[in-house]
């Protein structure tokens, strides 16, 4: 059988259990769609063929995403010498308010309370595009967070745009646990997703910019293997390309 038919067949597969067995939730702040999959008994049973099928899709994976981790964390850590806003332990702290931050003006629909937390055209756009479009069609996204449950960073661009590290760009996967579903504002009926707390993923994206980092992109879970692909980006004096200015 012709190599791109299997890889067809296989994608077209996957497609359709997805779309069998995928109960839509809106994600929060991005307004992506998390798909909370697999809740019945034969979903289940679908899914552990699918992860034996897969298994060595499944590692690549995983395999690509911690090796890009671990030398993402060891040149926050060459760049800490010379800049704190780099050391990892603060970047993680200044991630993790972001995120619950950004949550809780989601959930009061007002994104102006994260202004300073996010880049001024992605915080308009998220309140124009999402929350505002909500209110005119009388429904409510329901967000919460539990907790975060993991923040693994997956790429590193160093830039130096004017200000000092100004324009540097770091892209993080989240995991927490969430409820989040979309429902009528009037009587609170549930139109997607459901009550309850599920495991979400999300790709974050920071950039440093007036001496702080700040929300400039939130992404489905799919693109962390993206990121992890890349090649991280480093001042010339660190082995990395010379940046232009």
């Amino acid at each position: 059988m012709n190599r791109n038919f299997q890889i067809l067949a296989a994608g077209m597969l996957i497609l359709f259990i997805i779309i069998a067995f995928t109960e839509p939730a809106f994600a929060g702040p991005g307004g992506k769609i998390a798909s909370v999959m697999f809740r019945s008994f034969w979903a289940k049973v679908v899914l552990a063929i699918l992860i034996i099928l897969f298994l060595p899709l499944i590692l690549y994976v995983w395999l690509k995403e911690h090796f890009a981790e671990r030398r993402t964390i060891s040149d926050l850590r060459n760049l800490a010498r010379d800049s704190r806003h780099f050391d990892w332990l603060l970047l993680r702290e200044r991630i993790s308010e972001c995120f619950y931050r950004v949550h809780t003006a989601w959930r009061r629909e007002d994104m102006a309370r994260a202004s300073e937390w996010m880049t001024d055209w992605y915080w308009r756009n998220q309140q124009i595009v999402y929350i505002d479009q909500w209110v005119r069609e009388g429904l409510v996204n329901r967000c919460r967070v539990k907790k975060i449950t993991a923040i693994r960073p997956l790429f590193l661009a160093y830039r130096d745009e004017g200000a000092e590290h100004d324009g540097s760009r770091i892209a993080v996967s989240i995991s927490a646990r969430m409820e989040d579903y979309l429902a009528r504002r009037e009587n609170g009926e549930i139109v997607e997703g459901k009550k309850g707390f599920t495991e979400v993923e999300t790709v974050w994206t920071f950039i440093f910019t007036g001496g702080k980092w700040v929300v400039a992109n939130i992404e489905e879970s799919d693109m962390s293997l993206s990121y992890a692909r890349l090649t991280n980006e480093l001042p010339a004096h660190m082995g990395g390309c010379e940046l232009k200015r």
